[in-house]
């Protein structure tokens, strides 16, 4: 049986020690069947609840979370070890990400100047159209397909807006708002609410675009905004749980205007603190 590596190691040296003999004989059989593609689903979740655990801001579960991401990029780089075509290894990846960020940032390791963010982040994509030989592809080019629509949303739009095709600013994007639930409401009276109407989900689909649009004029992040949501959503509803079960009863059992009145309480309490 395998003994784990010594724990006066280098900690990083230690982690890739451990995964290479989960890979290698005598090691776990779920990791010994993964693959780069398999992994793709737990890298994801990892990038995910690692972005809850800094969204807490509680260091143990930061430490963790960002732990299991980490442990995520090793794996991949142990898999990469393995393959005789397309093999690399987690230095490499760190001299890539190393070498990148030195020519992305000439105004801090060469002569550029640049006194502001937004010189910073132009200079950036200028950059990187030129490294990858792509100095006359299209604008919307090269956004990546697998990112939350929220987020790609964001970026669509952050990339448009770099060559002047933008609202002035906050203000001017409500009536759009406005414009888009109006049309929601117009394909609403005329198909219905119904799965199969197409052109409604197209209105609400601009809808949901035009309010991304707003906070990004905001400077707001619609992800997090949503994210905020769904929890002050969650706390809320757990109380109306709390307060129905206290009048023995539960949301199973109880009617619609039982479960108003409890949400109602919910939110005096709320606006009490």
């Amino acid at each position: 049986m395998p003994k784990p590596p010594d724990a006066s190691i280098a900690p990083l040296d230690r982690l890739r020690a451990i995964v290479h003999i989960l890979r290698g004989p005598g090691g776990c059989p779920w990791d010994i069947e993964q693959t780069q593609k398999s992994l793709i689903p737990n890298i994801l979740e990892e990038a995910y609840e690692a972005a809850d655990a800094i969204r807490t801001g509680n260091k143990g579960h930061m430490l963790e979370e960002l732990g299991d991401l980490l442990l995520q990029v090793v794996m991949q780089c142990e898999i990469a070890s393995e393959s005789k075509e397309g093999k690399f290894v987690l230095e490499d990846v760190a001299t890539e990400v190393s070498e990148k960020l030195i020519r992305r940032h000439p105004h801090v390791f060469g002569d550029d100047d640049a006194n502001d963010t937004e010189t910073v982040l132009n200079r950036w994509e200028e950059i990187k159209r030129s490294e990858k030989g792509d100095s006359n592809k299209r604008i919307l080019e090269g956004i990546t397909n697998g990112l939350p629509s929220l987020i790609k949303a964001h970026e669509i739009q952050k990339k448009v807006e770099k060559v002047g095709f933008d609202w002035p600013n906050a203000d001017s994007v409500i009536p759009k708002i406005r414009e888009e639930l109006d049309e929601v409401e117009e394909a609403l009276r005329d198909g219905g609410a119904n799965i199969s109407n197409d052109h409604l989900a197209e209105e609400i689909g601009d809808l949901l675009f035009s309010v991304t649009n707003l906070t990004r004029k905001l400077g707001m992040d619609s992800e997090a905004l949503l994210a905020a949501a769904n929890e002050k959503f969650t706390r809320r509803f757990n109380k109306l749980e709390n307060i129905l079960e206290n009048e023995g009863t539960n949301v199973v059992e109880a009617d619609i205007d039982e479960m108003e009145r409890a949400w109602g309480k919910v939110k005096r309490q709320h606006n009490m603190v």
